[in-house]
């Protein structure tokens, strides 16, 4: 049975050098790099089964390498390693698409079980790209389309958008809209649902020249099944 690779990204040689001995010992083939750049080359070229990524590279930090990797849909378990341990700093790092995150100092056998838990999960199943017309969503890396033309939408749009995309044809009253688009950082009496329609329509239709999201009056919004197209 072939042994898995890990690819360990961290620019102190002492620490790299420590973390592929104790890699090798769990039973795990390595592959070391020193620097963001060189991650992302090594991702692409050899696909390993998992990342020992430390976040204070000299290049590209390994917050945003975990960034680009997930926004090019590579859903590679990912253990971030940092100094840093505030809350902020673990929320950054999980946010940025980390599975996991170890504070330094730690020790191998933390790092070991760890690892072995992410190798176990595998990679995190890319959720499915949505589409309804000419409308096209992609949750795993924010893009949205409509025909061959990117749109660009803020996080609140973004939000708005999948949850109509996930129900097409279907009348969502503004309750719903506000509970699985804002979670809970709204006021029930609030317009604002209201206002980001009327800044969705100006990015996914006014500019196509199409009416996808129809108002159900004193019920809430839809949109259409053919997307508008």
């Amino acid at each position: 049975m072939d042994r898995m690779r890990i690819l360990i990204v961290d620019d102190d040689r002492a620490l790299r050098d420590a973390l592929r001995r104790a890699l090798v010992l769990g039973g795990y083939d390595t592959v070391p790099d020193e620097n963001g750049a060189a991650a992302l080359e090594e991702v692409a070229r050899s696909e390993p089964d998992a990342i020992v990524l430390d976040i204070g590279l000299p290049d590209i930090d390994g917050l945003e390498v975990c960034r680009r990797l997930r926004g090019a849909g590579n859903r590679v378990p990912v253990l971030m390693l940092t100094a840093r341990d505030a809350v902020e700093d673990r929320v950054a790092g999980l946010d940025g698409g980390a599975d996991d995150y170890l504070v330094k100092p730690f020790s191998f056998e933390e790092l070991l079980a760890r690892i072995r838990a992410l190798v176990r999960r595998g990679p995190v199943e890319r959720p499915a790209v949505l589409e309804v017309g000419d409308l096209r969503l992609d949750p795993a890396t924010h893009q949205v389309r409509r025909g061959d033309t990117e749109i660009e939408l803020s996080q609140k749009e973004f939000a708005l958008l999948h949850t109509f995309m996930r129900r097409p044809g279907e009348v969502l009253s503004r309750f719903y809209l506000l509970e699985h688009a804002w979670e809970n950082d709204y006021e029930n009496r609030s317009n604002v649902i209201d206002v980001y329609i009327r800044y969705l329509r100006e990015k996914i239709d006014r500019p196509f020249k199409v009416k996808s999201i129809e108002t159900v009056l004193r019920v809430g919004y839809r949109l259409r099944e053919d997307g508008g197209s």
